[in-house]
């Protein structure tokens, strides 16, 4: 076979750059949509990566970039975690931050973009920085990384069955008035949503991108519902308060330190820049798909999530009412402010349970493609077990470790809800650091004008550093700012624990590593081929 060479990016923006594997880009030309699949693409870059095709490719344009809408269920969230930035920088600065967290963002999934299109594998961003580091650091940064990332995805996982939970106790608050929300309560249906999950992902995978044109259509339908509703029935603040009103309710004494503090809020709410990355082996035409379908869906979900933070904060009415209502949820006290309905109360909570199972599915496939990968390298304990495939292309070991983890996690609601939290924060932590190694990783190799393999989503020499920069300083900033403590001089009970969960994960990574890790891990970048 000849040997096609690996693009080098151009010293300066007058030289051409490449734009796919096979040197031919009259198929760019194609909408992501009507492009004719053409399976060599997919068998030549997983030669390149090394990788068999154990998993099969099921997802489509359309359905993928459904995936990536409803795991990140903007709107949705923006609505159960309106009220958390509300302390520090007031509605101004939830509605601000959001803007500002939406752009951040969009300049991250446009890096992430790029390498997905480089090379499109379930491993992600620590197979990027294995094959983009410098090779010094290769190894021992892509296993870190990996850790990261696979630990990240798992705590995501109960966070978003707890969320789930939530709604259905908050139901059942708004049908039994006299109903008491106990922790256990919160446990077992963290458990069952799940298991629900778990079950899907099991044994209906194959109907995945079918369920993901339905929920699209109800998370569109039920966007459009609140926003009616609350626009037309609710109270409504002046446009000076909500888009000029910074407060610091939490006494930092500097309103701008406050309000960078609230950025906690939007900045998970619009994580997971990755999450279709880790189903790139089970997209058809995945270099050329997913980077479109990673930019569509990111559009969509910034401009949901930030229209109904917008809407939240106009309609707010009494806050201290809404964050004391039974039901646990500020935005239903909200709804029922403004509807003075039951029933249309009921209907809404309906929607957002349905919308979080629907995410909670999603949420399984990614968690436990991530583990897959990273155990198909070696990276994890029993890697072998880890990394079995099915005849169906489940990897059916890795998604029951995900049922197991959510379990043992979720029975600690029961316990402590604050020691839950304190746990989950490794999903923001972990995540916006693997992104901000692996976009380092490729900014630093870029400057050095290094070679990078061809892309079909290049963002250019001089695009290339702007959009990696941009997306550098707003990580460090957003990393930052998930360390801090939601008010000053906190006790044990309000301190932020994400330094400490942070740390043991980065020193029991770095502990296997050199007992164990060291000697099985080779990193990805070993086993990719040049010959292709």
């Amino acid at each position: 076979m000849q040997e096609l060479p690996l693009r080098e990016l151009p010293k300066g923006p007058a030289e051409a750059q490449t734009a796919a594997f096979d040197g031919d880009d009259s198929d760019l030309q194609q909408s992501p949509v009507t492009r004719s699949y053409d399976p060599s693409h997919d068998k030549r870059d997983m030669r390149r990566l090394g990788k068999r095709q154990e998993l099969k490719r099921r997802f489509r344009f359309s359905s993928i970039v459904g995936y990536i809408v409803i795991l990140g269920l903007t709107w949705e969230f923006s609505l159960v975690t309106g009220t958390f930035s509300l302390a520090n920088g007031g509605p101004a600065g939830a509605i601000w931050l959001f803007f500002v967290v939406c752009c951040g963002m969009f300049f991250v999934m446009l890096s992430m973009a790029e390498m997905a299109s480089m090379a499109p594998t379930s491993g992600g961003q620590y197979h990027w920085v294995s094959e983009f580091a410098p090779r010094s650091h290769q190894k021992l940064l892509s296993y870190i990384v990996g850790w990261l990332c696979a630990l990240g995805w798992q705590a995501a996982m109960p966070s978003v069955a707890y969320l789930g939970a939530q709604q259905v106790l908050a139901l059942i608050s708004v049908c039994n008035p006299d109903y008491v929300i106990q922790g256990w309560h919160g446990a077992l249906l963290t458990i069952a949503f799940v298991v629900f999950a778990i079950g899907f992902n099991t044994y209906a995978l194959g109907k995945l991108p079918l369920l993901e044109g339905l929920a699209v259509v109800l998370h569109v339908f039920g966007f459009f519902a609140f926003l009616v509703i609350l626009w037309v029935m609710g109270p409504r603040g002046s446009a000076s308060d909500v888009f000029t009103g910074f407060q610091d309710q939490s006494g930092w004494g500097s309103t701008g330190l406050a309000t960078l503090i609230g950025m906690v809020g939007p900045a998970t709410t619009l994580l997971g820049a990755d999450s279709a990355v880790h189903l790139s082996e089970e997209l058809k035409d995945a270099s050329y798909i997913l980077p479109r379908a990673m930019f569509s869906a990111a559009v969509i979900n910034y401009v949901l999530g930030f229209v109904i933070t917008v809407t939240f904060m106009f309609t707010l009415g009494d806050l201290n009412s809404d964050v004391a209502s039974v039901t646990g949820q500020p935005w239903v006290a909200v709804v029922q402010n403004s509807t003075k309905s039951f029933a249309a109360t009921v209907v809404l909570l309906v929607v957002m349970i349905i919308m979080f199972t629907f995410c909670a599915i999603n949420q399984v496939t990614t968690s436990s493609r991530q583990v897959f990968a990273f155990a198909r390298d070696k990276g994890f304990p029993f890697h072998t077990w880890l990394s079995t495939v099915r005849n169906d292309g489940v990897p059916a070991n890795a998604v029951f470790v995900t049922l197991g983890f959510t379990v043992i996690l979720a029975l600690i609601v029961i316990g402590s809800t604050a020691a839950f939290n304190i746990i989950l924060s490794v999903t923001a932590t972990g995540l916006f650091a693997s992104y901000l190694i692996v976009i380092c990783c490729v900014l630093a190799k870029r400057l050095r004008g290094g070679q990078f393999p061809p892309t079909k989503f290049d963002l250019g020499y001089w695009g290339g550093n702007i959009v990696n920069i941009i997306a550098i300083c707003f990580l460090v900033l957003a990393f930052v700012m998930l360390f801090f403590p939601a008010v000053p001089n906190p006790n044990a009970a309000s301190m932020n624990w994400a330094i400490l969960i942070f740390g043991v994960i980065v020193v029991f990574s770095l502990a296997y590593y050199y007992v164990k890790g060291r000697h099985e891990y080779e990193g990805p970048v070993e086993y990719i081929r040049k010959d292709v």
